[in-house]
């Protein structure tokens, strides 16, 4: 045999493996045909390898069309035994695999995401791969001490659906666990998020995120891995005494980033900012001279301040709070009351209005505070109106469930005799069979 020829023989051999395949080894080889009773695979041996089709039942559909000839696919040995083919397992190929990763990512301590599916008295279900991965109660954040087992049940029922980040803790392919830690990996995860989060922010930037805390100071927002602050201030133009007034915990909303501190790792945002300034249109609503109603919010040295819109407010100056002479505001005004009051100058781009109590007539009061108390009546006699609207609902529910209570308790009675009569006639059917 010529060198070329020994040449050639052995890279024949080095393509094929003639090792005796064992079962649970994993070979691959090329699809080589497909037929009704399964795939044919050439794996480089005496004996080409069969994939039953109750094999590929295990598959779904996506995969079992996405395999053609000439394919090169991993598969597990499952038969030895039959002379003209091995019989192997793309299914059981991929779980190994499966497994395989899932015991690199213990190893590696890396964080991954899941999705819940289902659940059961001990805890979450959580998909990897082709397994069912699980992670006990006591491994999940959401789940506090303290709980007793229907509300366990109801916060687990809240989960499906949801991604969680999760650490597999435990690998053990012979008794088929796979378990999950989400105790273990949120801090990091959250960590992680945060650092990738304030690495894409910018100042300027508007995201979408959900309120997770309100405080005296302004609510806090999730933004996907990071909490940022909004001021009380930054959430309207106008003044509000809670946050509460305008959101709630859970609600979706828009901000705009007005700074972020790499050092504190603290985000300002701001609500406002994406809202219609009023002052930005006041000249298309208000003239001078024009008669306004204006709410007094603060008292100063110099006057008082009047909200007349949201977020629009007016200054009363000393000198515009009566005819006669005044030192202190409180004087004439207090904070709280609602007055008539004329305009008599404004200037938008200082985002200033000034107001005058002294400028309103005695006619015009009047007539204002005629309408006001008409206005007042008519609110007092609706709202009368409607609780009386209430009291006839609740006579009317109280009637129907006393009448529904004298059904039941008649239907009952009827019940009792009905079932006195039938033990009668047994009692009687009783005596005869005994003479």
């Amino acid at each position: 045999m010529s060198n070329e020829e020994s040449n050639f023989m052995e890279e024949m051999l080095d393509q094929h493996d003639y090792e005796e395949p064992q079962v649970g080894d994993i070979r691959k080889g090329i699809i080589v045909a497909v037929t009704p009773q399964g795939i044919i695979i050439d794996l480089g041996l005496k004996r080409d390898g069969l994939v039953p089709s109750s094999d590929l039942s295990k598959l779904e559909p996506e995969e079992r069309e996405a395999l053609k000839v000439n394919d090169e696919i991993s598969v597990y040995v499952t038969n030895t035994d039959a002379p003209d083919s091995l019989y192997v397992s793309i299914h059981l190929a991929q779980l190994n695999q499966d497994w395989i990763d899932a015991e690199a990512l213990m190893e590696s301590g890396d964080i991954m995401e899941g999705e819940v599916i289902g659940y059961n008295k001990g805890g979450a279900i959580i998909p990897f791969g082709r397994l069912r991965g699980f992670v006990p109660a006591s491994h999940l954040s959401e789940l506090s001490r303290g709980l007793n087992d229907r509300q366990r049940q109801q916060k687990l029922a809240k989960m499906r659906g949801e991604k969680v980040p999760v650490k597999v803790i435990e690998v053990d392919r012979r008794r088929r666990r796979l378990v999950f830690s989400q105790r273990d990996a949120q801090k990091e995860w959250e960590d992680k998020r945060k650092e990738e989060l304030l690495n894409d922010l910018h100042e300027g930037d508007i995201l979408k995120g959900r309120v997770s805390g309100l405080r005296d100071f302004g609510i806090f927002v999730d933004l996907g891995g990071a909490d940022g602050l909004v001021h009380i201030s930054e959430l309207a133009w106008y003044r509000i005494a809670h946050p509460r007034e305008v959101v709630k915990v859970g609600d979706e909303i828009e901000v705009y980033v007005l700074n972020i501190n790499e050092d504190s790792q603290r985000i300002s945002l701001s609500r406002k900012r994406l809202l219609e300034n009023p002052w930005d249109t006041v000249e298309k609503r208000y003239e001078q001279n024009q008669l306004v109603e204006g709410k007094i919010t603060r008292i100063v040295d110099y006057g008082a301040f009047a909200e007349i819109e949201p977020g629009v407010e007016g200054l009363l100056h000393l000198s515009q709070l009566s005819r006669n002479q005044v030192e202190n505001a409180r004087e004439v005004v207090n904070e709280g009351e609602t007055h008539l009051l004329r305009i008599v100058s404004i200037d938008p781009d200082r985002q200033r209005i000034g107001l005058s109590l002294r400028a309103v007539n005695a006619h015009e009061q009047i007539e204002w505070m005629a309408v006001r108390e008409a206005e007042a009546e008519a609110q007092a006699a609706a709202d009368e109106a409607e609780a009386a609207e209430d009291v006839e609902e609740e006579i009317i529910e109280s009637a129907e469930d006393t009448a529904v209570e004298e059904v039941e308790e008649t239907e009952a009675d009827e019940a009792d005799v009905e079932t006195a009569e039938s033990e009668a006639e047994e009692d009687e059917e009783n005596v005869e069979e005994t003479d």
